[in-house]
């Protein structure tokens, strides 16, 4: 049976983008960090400048001369005293100099002598005779004392203490902002354990909407950690390994806290990226370190979130089996390979590009469970709805029903940023309750963007916008395979002048030739409108031509629908080639290229003169569409295809088209 292509996103939006360049815009995302890290070096720098104040204040007490009462004098005017006969006696310890003056109460004064000479030399020098020298007492004292000896010391210690005080400050801080690491022990895990005990923000099933089977395959392993004496008892082994894979936003890191909320066990996150670091292996060491405290603490769980930041093919890096992104990878399969049959720890990891693992993680012992978390239907989009409107106060008249089917391709993580842009909405509106409205409006908000009043077109703009979404919204109602018109609006948003808002009326999971086809045709609308209607082009369509080309090209290298090239895939998911090393490795030769090239081309071409035919032969509904768009600005999809019933065109027949891929 051949394996046919899912479809992930089933919204599409015609884009009239504008041609004005949008304003540089400052990024305020971290403005709290950053304040609060100013904030902590402001106190840091002031607590430094505080010690180093006190140490220097009292050094500088300690160090003070012999008397504080003491007058201190030059050599010379000591000298000059001498020879007039004041200075009755003389006090040396070391270079300072005490002199006593003559008088009723004698005076002290003090001075400092040459450094490499004695006191006698000194004064000799300075012209002292010796009869002068003969009238004073001269009395040598040896260097001692605390002060003396901590003036020698302090010069040396001190500066050694303040290095190792800043150390030691240091080390603190990184132990601090490492999550527990000591200083200078990388090879510790950076895992953050979650205690099973702690109530607040523990995450269960019940907090876990739209992916019933995802939850019911993991509902085994929550049944081992708690009864693992009945798998052991029939001889049963649960997986080693849990993958989760799916789009991102799809509630695989949340279901990972469900089961660890479930099991009541230790629950050991890490980000894949966490692993690797400046160090060569390192990452093998937090490998170990983590494994070991989770066997420890068994049962437990260990959830590697984005582990294709580690575990991909191996042989691709740029240092080969030294690279040390492999290393790690390899510690990682060993220790999983591992465990004993009944060690009671279960790894789980989450990534969005399972095409990029290396087979030795996906192989049986290993992740040998694979859980995919794939984008909810509508049932299940409306049960986030409900989950996520809870927690927020809503009016009664709110319909969760219709806003689920206007949000098909939406995951569970952009339903809870609609409703979360709902609720800013209703309170940016000075209103207590959020409104059916401001949920219709959060749609076009997260798709497209918030609606720039400041943007307002001139009016030849707004007139070559208005052609331009009635071209796109008139190709979609007269083609069978295109999806219904929701909305026509020529308000800007985002960086787009104008869009028109595609739904397909079910979920589907596949999608046909003819349908893509349908799609490329509705994208040339605004194109071949603009040439059509005013004989140039602006740069509008240019969003549009991207889409369009991508899907063309996909049609012919991936999904097989070219005649002419066959039922063959020339390239992988992601776009690069699917045996080459490199991403812009070929394994098709130049003539194929150039066969891929004009299919290509012949698929656009063929979907321009479908477009243009349409457009030419219903000319006169164009311009209804296009003159009421620049009447009311937005058209819904009740008053749009009342507007084409009047001019002729039903769409109950097109509702009767089964949608489904042609044999």
């Amino acid at each position: 049976m051949t394996k046919r292509t899912k479809k992930s996103k089933k919204i599409k939006i015609f884009l009239k983008k504008s041609s004005k360049k949008p304003k540089n815009i400052k990024n305020v995302g971290n403005k709290g960090k950053k304040e609060s890290t100013a904030k902590d070096l402001i106190l840091q720098m002031a607590i430094t400048a505080i010690i180093f104040t006190l140490l220097f204040t009292g050094y500088s007490t300690l160090t003070k001369s012999v008397s504080d009462t003491a007058s201190q004098i030059s050599l010379s005017e000591l000298v000059n005293d001498i020879k007039v006969g004041e200075v009755t006696d003389l006090k040396v310890s070391g270079s300072d100099i005490t002199a006593t003056y003559r008088g009723k109460e004698p005076t002290i004064k003090t001075t400092k002598k040459e450094a490499d000479s004695s006191l006698t030399d000194t004064l000799r020098n300075y012209g002292v005779t010796p009869e002068q020298l003969t009238q004073l007492s001269i009395e040598l004292q040896a260097p001692s004392g605390f002060k003396y000896w901590f003036g020698q010391i302090a010069p040396l210690v001190i500066p050694a203490l303040l290095i190792f005080g800043m150390i030691l400050y240091m080390s603190r801080q990184v132990t601090k902002g490492s999550g527990g690491m000591q200083a200078f022990s990388f090879g510790n895990s950076k895992a953050r354990l979650r205690d099973p005990n702690e109530k607040e923000g523990k995450v269960t099933f019940k907090d876990v909407a739209g992916v019933k089977e995802a939850k019911a395959e993991l509902m085994e392993v929550v049944d081992f950690l708690k009864n693992p004496k009945k798998f052991i008892r029939i001889g049963a082994q649960i997986p080693k390994g849990v993958m989760l894979m799916g789009a991102p936003g799809c509630g695989k890191t949340l279901l990972a806290r469900a089961v660890a909320g479930e099991a009541g066990v230790p629950f050991y996150s890490i980000s894949g990226s966490e692993f690797v670091d400046m160090f060569v292996g390192v990452g093998a060491s937090r490998t170990r370190d983590l494994f070991a405290q989770a066997k420890k603490n068994s049962p437990s769980i260990i959830f590697i979130d984005e582990i294709d930041a580690v575990g991909r093919v191996r042989g691709s890096g740029f240092g080969g089996g030294n690279d040390e992104r492999e290393q790690t990878l390899n510690q990682i399969l060993v220790e999983m390979d591992g465990f004993e049959p009944n060690a009671k720890v279960i790894v789980m990891a989450a990534t969005n590009r399972p095409d990029v693992l290396d087979p030795a993680l996906l192989r049986p012992g290993r992740f040998d469970r694979r859980v995919v978390v794939e984008l909810p239907d509508k049932d299940a989009r409306e049960e986030i709805l409900k989950l996520h409107m809870k927690k927020k106060k809503a009016e009664s008249t709110v319909n969760l029903t219709e806003v689920a089917s206007r949000t098909p391709g939406f995951s569970g993580a952009d339903l809870s940023n609609l409703t979360n842009e709902a609720a800013i909405l209703a309170v940016t509106s000075k209103r207590k309750q959020v409104s059916q409205a401001d949920l219709l409006n959060s749609i076009e908000k997260v798709l497209i963007g918030p609606e720039r009043k400041s943007h307002v077109l001139n009016k030849k703009e707004k007139e070559i916008t208005a052609y331009h979404e009635a071209g796109h919204a008139l190709v979609a109602s007269v083609l069978p395979y295109a999806d219904p018109v929701h909305k026509v609006s020529i308000i800007s948003r985002g960086r787009a002048a104008g869009y028109t808002l595609k739904l397909p009326d079910e979920d589907k999971k596949m999608q046909s030739r003819k349908e893509f086809e349908a799609d490329i045709a509705v994208s040339l609308g605004g194109y071949i409108t603009e040439k059509m209607i005013f004989g140039d082009i602006t740069t509008g369509p240019s969003n549009d031509l991207q889409v369009l080309t991508n899907m063309a090209r996909n049609m012919v290298t991936r999904w097989g629908m070219s005649d002419a090239v066959g039922p063959i895939a020339l390239v992988g998911e992601g776009g690069e080639a699917l045996f080459g090393v490199g991403p812009k490795a070929k394994e098709y030769s130049e003539e194929v290229g150039a066969n891929i090239d004009a299919e290509v081309k012949k698929i656009i071409d063929n979907a321009y003169n479908v477009a243009e035919t349409i457009l030419t032969e219903k000319r006169n509904v164009l311009d209804a569409i296009a003159k009421r768009l620049i009447e009311v600005e937005n058209l819904e999809r009740e008053e749009y295809e009342a507007l084409l019933k009047d001019h002729g065109i039903d769409l109950t027949s097109k509702k009767d088209i089964e949608h489904a891929p042609s044999a």
